[in-house]
Protein backbone atom coordinates (compact mmCIF):
# COMPACT_ATOMS: atom_id res chain seq x y z
CA UNK A 1 0.00 0.00 0.00
CA UNK A 2 1.09 3.09 -0.65
CA UNK A 3 1.50 5.49 1.88
CA UNK A 4 0.78 9.33 2.84
CA UNK A 5 3.46 10.61 4.52
CA UNK A 6 2.84 14.24 6.35
CA UNK A 7 5.93 16.09 7.79
CA UNK A 8 5.51 16.77 11.40
CA UNK A 9 9.41 18.38 12.25
CA UNK A 10 12.87 17.10 13.40
CA UNK A 11 13.67 15.10 15.71
CA UNK A 12 15.55 17.46 17.63
CA UNK A 13 11.78 18.61 18.51
CA UNK A 14 11.38 15.91 20.54
CA UNK A 15 13.34 15.72 23.62
CA UNK A 16 15.44 12.25 24.37
CA UNK A 17 13.16 10.15 26.37
CA UNK A 18 10.05 13.01 25.78
CA UNK A 19 7.26 13.34 23.62
CA UNK A 20 5.66 15.77 21.42
CA UNK A 21 2.12 15.87 20.59
CA UNK A 22 0.93 15.81 17.19
CA UNK A 23 -2.87 16.95 16.40
CA UNK A 24 -4.66 15.27 13.42
CA UNK A 25 -8.44 15.31 12.23
CA UNK A 26 -8.39 11.43 14.06
CA UNK A 27 -7.21 12.56 17.10
CA UNK A 28 -3.59 13.83 19.16
CA UNK A 29 -0.71 11.32 18.14
CA UNK A 30 2.24 11.38 20.65
CA UNK A 31 5.23 11.15 18.96
CA UNK A 32 8.28 9.47 21.13
CA UNK A 33 11.73 9.64 21.37
CA UNK A 34 13.93 7.02 22.79
CA UNK A 35 17.53 6.83 24.66
CA UNK A 36 18.51 5.35 21.48
CA UNK A 37 17.12 8.06 19.46
CA UNK A 38 14.37 5.63 17.92
CA UNK A 39 11.02 7.16 17.59
CA UNK A 40 7.65 5.76 17.68
CA UNK A 41 3.83 7.16 17.21
CA UNK A 42 0.98 5.86 19.02
CA UNK A 43 -2.43 7.12 20.16
CA UNK A 44 -2.01 10.10 22.72
CA UNK A 45 -4.28 8.29 25.69
CA UNK A 46 -3.96 5.42 27.82
CA UNK A 47 -6.28 2.21 27.24
CA UNK A 48 -7.25 2.07 30.68
CA UNK A 49 -8.69 6.12 31.77
CA UNK A 50 -7.26 8.02 28.86
CA UNK A 51 -4.31 9.43 30.44
CA UNK A 52 -1.71 11.24 28.24
CA UNK A 53 0.75 9.24 27.37
CA UNK A 54 2.53 12.35 25.79
CA UNK A 55 3.21 13.10 29.37
CA UNK A 56 4.25 10.28 30.95
CA UNK A 57 7.92 8.62 31.37
CA UNK A 58 9.57 7.30 29.28
CA UNK A 59 12.15 4.39 29.53
CA UNK A 60 13.38 1.66 26.57
CA UNK A 61 10.62 1.16 24.12
CA UNK A 62 7.91 2.02 26.79
CA UNK A 63 6.11 4.76 28.18
CA UNK A 64 4.49 4.95 31.70
CA UNK A 65 1.19 7.02 32.13
CA UNK A 66 1.43 9.73 34.28
CA UNK A 67 -2.65 9.08 36.17
CA UNK A 68 -2.11 5.04 37.07
CA UNK A 69 1.45 4.07 36.18
CA UNK A 70 0.23 1.69 33.28
CA UNK A 71 2.98 0.82 30.94
CA UNK A 72 2.62 1.05 27.39
CA UNK A 73 4.52 -0.47 24.58
CA UNK A 74 5.65 2.51 22.25
CA UNK A 75 5.95 -0.68 19.48
CA UNK A 76 2.81 -2.60 19.93
CA UNK A 77 0.81 0.37 21.65
CA UNK A 78 -0.06 -2.51 23.90
CA UNK A 79 -0.17 -2.59 27.72
CA UNK A 80 2.52 -4.60 29.49
CA UNK A 81 2.40 -6.98 32.79
CA UNK A 82 -0.98 -7.82 34.07
CA UNK A 83 -2.61 -4.71 32.37
CA UNK A 84 -4.90 -5.49 29.25
CA UNK A 85 -5.53 -2.69 26.44
CA UNK A 86 -3.82 -1.46 23.37
CA UNK A 87 -3.43 1.75 21.64
CA UNK A 88 -3.21 2.37 18.02
CA UNK A 89 0.53 2.64 16.45
CA UNK A 90 1.23 4.90 13.63
CA UNK A 91 4.17 4.29 11.26
CA UNK A 92 6.30 7.09 11.32
CA UNK A 93 9.76 7.50 9.32
CA UNK A 94 12.98 9.35 10.49
CA UNK A 95 15.00 10.68 7.33
CA UNK A 96 17.60 12.35 8.57
CA UNK A 97 16.36 13.71 11.05
CA UNK A 98 12.77 15.12 9.31
CA UNK A 99 9.87 13.17 10.81
CA UNK A 100 6.76 11.83 9.27
CA UNK A 101 3.83 9.84 10.19
CA UNK A 102 1.66 7.96 7.97
CA UNK A 103 -1.88 9.77 7.06
CA UNK A 104 -3.31 7.00 5.06
CA UNK A 105 -2.83 4.14 8.37
CA UNK A 106 -4.56 6.84 10.18
CA UNK A 107 -7.26 7.02 8.14
CA UNK A 108 -7.50 3.09 7.47
CA UNK A 109 -7.18 2.37 11.33
CA UNK A 110 -9.88 5.13 11.99
CA UNK A 111 -12.32 3.17 10.47
CA UNK A 112 -11.65 -0.33 11.71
Amino acid sequence: MDMNWIEIGELSDIPVRGARCVKTPQGKIAVFRTAENDVFAIEDHCPHKGGPLSQGIVHGRAVTCPLHNWVISLETGKAQGADEGKVRTIPVRNEGGKLSIALESLMLTAAE
